[in-house]
């Protein structure tokens, strides 16, 4: 099974890979951001998928992404596991930029943003208590302390805003007030909707900016740029040790996320909304 990867191009690019195709995936959610890009990492035999989040030439905004669809292809190629890279501000000051953290929990201050696959005809209730899968979480972190001289957090709150405006500094100081940790724009739905499709997820969240919490502090694009190409490094090597170090076996509920959590009778769920989620629910379904 295929290793999933969603961020950007410059760390993709970067892992040695071989043997490398494109696939089209067609889903009933639209397009993905992409094709599905799967090549054979370095020795291992292991495959890895990569889907860069915001397009080729960055085109979608944290809003428009097709986050649905980008999950979608992942699963309908195979992937079990996704590790996802973030550029995100820092709440803290003993987390300046440079910093990488592996958080543990999200807030969600999202508005705009379809958050499930399922609906039109069919309930689905998940739990959604610690958002990251606990055991990814640990393997991301512990690659990230063996691979890299980078300064680590483990664990952490990661708010997410709409976007694509950076915050205002009663927002940047109101998150600090609630203990969260660092703030970005694109971990939600993405975290959701790997769950609901049973699919382990974690991200490497490298710290690029202060927010605007800081004094002096103003957050520019050219700002974000820079210091996230600094962070490439780190996360790549961190990335890489995660893939060749990854347990064969999962041993962790993500796996059977969606059990007991359909509250709609099999027989009345559309056979329209039956077929387009067969491929994420279709073994809780009764026939």
């Amino acid at each position: 099974m295929p290793i999933g990867f969603i961020g950007g191009s410059g760390i993709y690019e970067a892992l040695s890979l071989s043997n490398v195709r494109e696939e089209r995936v067609e889903t009933p959610y639209g397009e993905p951001s992409a094709p599905v890009t799967i090549g054979e990492f370095a020795d291992t035999g292991r495959e890895v998928a990569f889907l860069p989040r915001h397009g080729p030439d960055h085109r979608h905004s944290p809003t428009d992404l097709p986050y649905r669809a980008n999950i979608y292809a992942l699963k309908a190629v195979g992937v079990t596991h996704v590790v996802a890279s973030n550029a995100v501000g820092s709440l803290r000051e003993e987390l300046p930029p440079g910093t990488l953290v592996v958080p543990d929990q999200l807030f969600d201050r999202t508005k705009h943003r379809r958050s499930t696959f399922f609906g039109d005809g069919i309930v689905v209730h998940q739990p959604f208590a610690d958002p990251y899968c606990p055991d990814l979480v640990d393997h991301l972190a512990d690659s990230v302390e063996a691979a890299t001289d980078a300064d680590v957090r483990r664990g952490g709150t990661y708010v997410c805003i709409e976007g694509p405006q950076f915050s205002t500094r009663a927002e940047s100081e109101f998150y600090r007030s609630q203990g969260w940790d660092v703030v970005g724009m694109t971990a939600v739905p993405e975290a959701k909707l790997a769950r609901e499709a049973e699919m382990c997820y974690a991200t490497i969240a490298g710290v690029t900016d202060y927010d605007v919490w800081k004094e002096d502090s103003e957050v520019t694009l050219r700002e974000v740029l820079e210091n996230a190409a600094k962070n490439e490094r780190a996360i790549k090597e961190a990335v890489e040790r995660a893939i060749r170090t990854l347990p064969e076996d999962r041993d962790c509920e993500c796996q059977h996320a969606l059990e007991g959590t359909v509250n709609t009778p099999t027989e009345s769920i559309p056979a329209e909304t039956r077929e387009r989620v067969d491929l994420l629910v279709g073994e809780y379904l009764d026939d």
